[in-house]
């Protein structure tokens, strides 16, 4: 009796235990429903909606005329959007084996990922690759194919150090760029105008929001937010021109068995960049799409720096080109008169440096001495001037910093001067060898191709430097101009007029019987110029030539620079002379109408 009394107890405890038990689910049930149901709904939404982004297309890059340089096309990039469960290995390993690309990458990538963007593995697959992902979906649970527009750069080598290139955003840029909208996985310029203007043409990404099956594939669409493309550059660039100096820095290199150079072509009445050139050079495609371990090593060891833009981080002894800034300094500050002569023997009387191969002038003046480059006359200018005046008057004219150009990583060069041998040497003190150096172009001295041009420039516009630029003008997706860019006057010389007209009729002596005379004879349209000859401690010396034209109305500067190539007459002065060839429209058969005969030759713009 007892017994059953027990057993009958423990069984309502029991029950009374399985109530509490039912009672508790149902409340939990309950309160799941009622107060988390929302919370949960948008869970389950969130197990069969996938939001496919839509890469905005970048602006596309335009020449003055309006030719195309640089393009979108659309291609198809293959990524990972590990929402539902995280990717398997065995899912890795197949892809890499599709791809091509390491297990180890691969793995990199999504671990550096953070958010619910998607996790690019490889962008502009080919076809049968997007066939054989969308064909087998079972086996690549988690990756998608985005359709992207894919970077062209049409002319390939050719302008790749102004236009720059793109590639995928790395951590450290992301880290820079994540307060201005940036996130990964994003396309952005690394280089050149890509870099500079990245904002502006990169555009607004939009995407779409599909209901997708449990294996992952699209059952529907529910909602689309079409990207808006990025705004478009008109550049200064004149693609004709900018082919034309390509080929004749092509040409030349290969003639003389030489590796590097650069050229920049501008009007110096306005700043604008009409042209520039930088060898050796990349295919900035290459990156556009992934560049391979491989080709990037090409490029990376190759000691002749394919990705430099010379043509504004190379610095460069000036050489005799620098002899117009030490010209108008000496008439300016009156040490010299435009008549007065001075005996050239071959070496200076004071210290016993000379000219190139010992030539010897005899009595010369100011303009004969420019347009013989006379080592001689000018160490006396120098000898008179001293460094402190020289490095005054190299400043004025901009030497020493940064032109402002719109392209990243521009050198300051470095102008010759007193404090910057007591900072950087052992032995602080000055000594007139090295005022004499200075006067010529050498020991201290470096500018960037674009300063030399910019230099000649100034005495083109009769003393007005105007900031160098690449871009006239951004022009919406709809049509609508966004910003117009104007001629901006940086400084005038301080030099009166007289003293420029000298310099302009020593310049022009150069071509006419002087150091560039023998390759420019028969050019029909009257220019001027300046040869120089850098001094070199690792190898040949560099030449240099720097011109301008029409004499009279000058609207083309042009300065070039070939590593390793010698005398800047044999070396440099044939490429200028092409692309000015090119500039005025000289190498095209044109027929000259009466009323134009009279005309002075105009660039082509």
């Amino acid at each position: 009796m007892v017994e059953n009394d027990e057993f009958i107890g423990r069984l309502k405890v029991l029950g009374v235990l399985i109530v509490l038990v039912i009672a508790v689910l149902i409340g939990r049930a309950g309160h799941l429903q009622v107060y988390d149901g929302d919370y949960y709904a948008r869970l389950a939404d969130g197990n069969r909606i996938r939001l496919i982004p839509a890469m905005a297309p970048r602006g596309t890059f335009y020449d003055r005329n309006g030719a195309l340089l640089v393009n979108n096309r659309p291609g198809f990039t293959v990524s990972l959007m590990p929402l539902a469960a995280p990717i398997s290995d065995e899912v890795i390993a197949r892809l890499s084996g599709l791809l091509k690309v390491p297990v180890e990458d691969i793995e990199q990538k999504i671990a550096a990922h953070t958010g619910f963007n998607p996790i690019r593995i490889k962008a502009d697959v080919t076809p049968d690759i997007y066939t054989i992902i969308e064909e087998r979906k079972e086996e690549y649970p988690g990756v998608i194919i985005e359709t992207q527009s894919v970077r062209d750069y049409v002319l390939n080598e050719q302008g790749a150090h102004t236009f720059g290139y793109v590639s995928e955003i790395n951590d450290m840029e992301l880290e820079k760029k994540k307060d201005e909208g940036y996130k990964s996985g994003d396309i952005i310029g690394k280089f050149g105008l890509e870099r500079v203007y990245d904002r502006e043409i990169r555009g607004v990404d939009g995407g779409e929001q599909v209901e997708v099956d449990v294996a992952g594939k699209p059952v529907q669409r529910l909602g689309m937010k079409p990207p808006v493309a990025g705004a478009d550059l008109y550049l200064t660039i004149d693609k004709e021109l900018q082919q034309a100096a390509e080929k004749a820095v092509d040409e030349q290199l290969a003639l003389i068995n030489a590796h590097a150079a650069a050229a920049v072509v501008l009007n110096p009445q306005t700043g604008e960049v009409l042209a520039m050139v930088s060898r050796p050079a990349f295919n900035p495609n290459l990156f556009a799409h992934g560049i391979s371990s491989k080709e990037w090593s090409k490029l990376n060891d190759n000691p002749y720096h394919p990705m430099d833009n010379k043509a504004i981080t190379g610095e460069y002894p000036p050489g005799s080109t620098f002899k117009i800034v030490t010209g108008t300094a000496a008439l300016t500050e009156g040490v010299v008169s435009p008549e007065e002569l001075i005996f050239d023997s071959g070496r200076h009387w004071i210290i016993p440096k000379g000219n190139a191969d010992g030539e010897a002038l005899g009595n010369i003046n100011f303009v004969q001495a420019m347009a013989h480059s006379d080592n001689v006359y000018f160490y006396e200018m120098g000898n008179r001037l001293g460094i402190d005046r020289l490095e005054k008057y190299a400043r004025m004219f901009g030497l020493g910093k940064v032109t402002g150009i719109d392209l990243p990583y521009e050198s300051e060069g470095l102008v010759a001067n007193r404090r910057y041998k007591e900072l950087n040497f052992e032995d602080g003190d000055w000594y007139l060898s090295e005022t004499f150096d200075a006067a010529i172009g050498q020991g201290f001295n470096l500018v960037t191709p674009l300063q030399a041009a910019m230099v000649m420039g100034e005495i083109a516009a009769d003393g007005k430097r105007f900031q160098p630029h690449m871009v006239n003008r951004i022009v919406g997706p709809d049509g609508k101009l966004v910003k117009e860019f104007k001629p901006v006057l940086l400084s005038q010389l301080d030099v009166p007029a007289a003293d420029i007209k000298l310099v302009q009729t020593g310049l022009h002596d150069v071509t006419k019987y002087g150091t560039a005379a023998r390759i420019f004879a028969g050019f029909p349209i009257e220019i001027a110029g300046k040869t120089g000859t850098a001094e070199n401690p690792h190898g040949k010396d560099h030449g240099w030539f720097v011109a301008y034209g029409p004499f009279d109305a000058p609207n083309v500067v042009v300065a070039v620079i070939v590593e390793q190539g010698g005398y800047g007459a044999q070396s440099a002065v044939p490429i200028g002379r092409k692309i000015l060839e090119a500039a005025f429209g000289l190498n095209q058969p044109q027929p000259v109408q009466a009323s134009q005969a009279a005309q002075p030759a105009q660039p082509k713009q």
